[in-house]
């Protein structure tokens, strides 16, 4: 399974209500990139390059994200997404990148990242399943 990071921006977005992650509120969005975020730096979706749609691959895809709360935790959710290569590969790529679709000011913030750990390049046949788990993430 990928590694879930958090981008810095994220905290203090949260802090000032940039996000709204109910599923009434604010559209979550996954696509892919094969340049290494930077947790401090990144700040929107133009500031991390997203790989070619090509192939298959046609992004940023909503995520569907939900928000429920229970005990004083938070959990965000999200339906997976499956990538499948269909007349030549995807990629490389290594990194899974959520952002908020939603707010103009910022525009198009980022929210979080999952590192496969090493590029991949998927063949014609080959899927990916962007697996966000039981949560996407939770705050307490």
């Amino acid at each position: 399974m990928a590694a879930f990071n958090k981008f810095n921006q994220f905290v203090e977005d949260l802090a000032k209500g940039v996000h709204q992650l109910h599923a009434a509120g604010h559209m979550l969005k996954v696509y892919l990139s094969n340049a290494a975020p930077d947790a401090a730096l990144d700040l929107a979706k133009a500031d991390l390059a997203e790989i070619t749609n090509e192939n298959g691959y046609t992004a940023p895809v909503d995520i569907q994200n939900d928000a429920t709360e229970s005990g004083g935790i938070l959990t965000v959710t999200a339906v997976d997404v499956v990538i499948t290569a269909s007349g030549g590969t995807i990629g490389p790529f290594r990194y899974a990148v959520i952002y908020n679709d939603t707010p103009t000011a910022p525009a198009d913030p980022l929210v979080c990242w999952y590192d496969y750990g090493s590029a991949v390049t998927l063949q014609i046949g080959e899927s990916v399943t962007v697996d966000f788990g039981a949560s996407l993430l939770t705050l307490g």
